[in-house]
């Protein structure tokens, strides 16, 4: 994979080296810069798994379970930033949110952030 001085140096003054004589001086087989390879492959597929796919999937499940909890009554924020409270729920899909002022809006589900107590953190005054 890498090549060392000793390789470097055989290249340099032998052009015609034997692949008996290169084997003998360290270079890989074929076999084994394929195994490397799939070795290398797997190693990112599995980082890939736990660093991104993994964590997205947890996410997801739990909103998903976030969003089968609500009830009417509940106080939330939807992903556009608009809080309000759940008046109806229609569907599995929708549901009717009073945002205050006599302004009611049928909202998708999934675009619902989540419940606004959890959402927002007061700022204590010191």
């Amino acid at each position: 994979m890498f090549i060392t001085k000793a390789w470097a140096a055989a290249e340099a003054t032998t052009p015609a080296v034997t692949t008996a004589a290169t084997n003998a001086m360290g270079a890989p087989t074929p076999a084994e810069s394929f195994m490397q390879t799939m070795l290398f492959t797997v190693v990112l597929i599995v980082l890939f798994y736990f660093l991104l796919i993994r964590p997205q999937q947890k996410r997801f499940k739990e909103h998903t379970n976030m969003l089968n909890k609500l009830a009417t009554g509940d106080k939330i924020i939807t992903q556009g930033g608009l809080v309000g409270n759940i008046i109806e729920i229609t569907s599995d899909q929708e549901m009717v949110i009073d945002f205050g002022n006599n302004v009611k809006m049928s909202v998708m589900r999934s675009s619902v952030l989540g419940r606004y107590d959890d959402q927002v953190k007061p700022v204590s005054k010191a």
